[in-house]
């Protein structure tokens, strides 16, 4: 038997994500979840795919501190701002990985133009392939998990801002995701009739709330001020994000071979993120139900800028595989255990 773990707000596809990453992780054993309108159901009736599964009969429990305190780690895969009280109810012994953005931002000022309300804290950030990453959250007891969108341009474009090729104060990211990163709520925009053959973008012009994190990152990178202009994209796809990520070059001299190159060596080794060959391009396929990352560059000369393009799945590096690797590290396990790079196709 392994550590203990739970996860609140089990309903949901990041929830649900989690639980079929539990399932099968061979170091930890899930004994609680918790849900709100959908307790009293069982993991067999919200997740079909689990129907299965040995946790298939496990029943969901209302939100209370009670069954998660008796755990060695919680997940928190619940909607912005209820996180934090749930937390705050947990003793110090229980480590928590926040899925939700509670605890993302540093600055109240962001938190409270794109949440509104106190600002609840800052956790370590929960992105183990950041420079210093991988020691801070094995050491650290509360944990948050960047979004989906952050995640897949925290790491296309950090390696090149801190290597001084990228321009942190001028960045434009146009990311595509699929429907899973909106919620599993009922909502007539995100219908099959609505969303199959067409493409869309929303919450543009600064209003989506993963653009502060994005920024964040990158001035922590370059220790100086970013600026990030983010437009969201909702693709005819179940999961998935490909995220087009540009920036002033920085150094002018800089070809692409050199971003490319920068991109590798900060990358080399690391087991989920992978740096495509010359020529190859990534694609949400090709990561598909695995906690993988693909990365390729190129510069364009006569525009001045570079381009990086990151392939992840928003619920996997995006979501439940990021968090199940946090976790990893926080109870001192192999930080693959349970996860793979490996994409499902076709």
């Amino acid at each position: 038997m392994g550590a203990r773990v739970a996860v609140a707000g089990a309903s949901g596809y990041a929830g649900g994500e989690l639980l079929r990453l539990l399932e099968h992780h061979p170091h930890l054993t899930l004994a609680a979840v918790t849900a709100d309108s959908s307790a009293g159901k069982t993991v067999g009736d919200l997740h079909p795919n689990m129907a299965g599964a040995g946790i298939a009969q496990l029943k969901l429990q209302p939100h209370a501190a009670a069954p998660l305190a008796a755990c060695d780690l919680v997940f928190l895969a619940l909607p912005a701002g209820e996180s934090a009280p749930v937390a705050t109810q947990l003793p110090a012994s229980v480590k928590i990985v926040d899925l939700g953005p509670d605890f993302r931002l540093v600055d109240p000022a962001a938190w409270d133009r794109h949440y509104g309300g106190p600002h609840p804290g800052t956790w370590i950030t929960g992105i183990p392939e950041l420079p210093g990453g991988r020691a801070e959250i094995s050491t650290a007891s509360l944990v948050a998990a960047p979004g989906c969108y952050a995640t897949a341009a925290i790491l296309a474009l950090v390696p090149l801002v801190a290597a001084g090729l990228a321009d942190p104060a001028d960045v434009v990211v146009v990311a595509a995701s699929g429907t899973s990163g909106a919620g599993r709520s009922l909502r007539a925009d995100l219908l099959a009739s609505e969303v199959m053959g067409s493409v869309s973008a929303y919450q543009a012009g600064g209003a989506h709330r993963h653009t502060p994190e994005i920024e964040q990152a990158l001035a922590e990178a370059a220790g100086a001020d970013a600026s990030v202009s983010l437009t969201p994209v909702l693709a005819p796809m179940p999961r998935g994000i490909l995220a087009t990520c540009t920036a002033r070059l920085a150094d002018t001299a800089a070809g692409t071979e050199v971003v490319q190159d920068a991109l590798a060596a900060a990358y080399h080794g690391e087991p989920f993120v992978t740096v495509l060959p010359d020529g190859r391009w990534p694609s949400t396929g090709s990561v598909a139900g695995s906690n993988g990352v693909q990365l390729q560059a190129a510069v364009d000369a006569r525009a001045g800028r570079v381009i990086v393009v990151a392939a992840i799945d928003n619920l996997g590096k995006g979501a439940a595989g990021q968090a199940v690797q946090d976790a990893n590290l926080m109870l001192g396990l192999p930080e693959t255990a349970g996860l793979t790079a490996t994409g499902v196709a076709p």
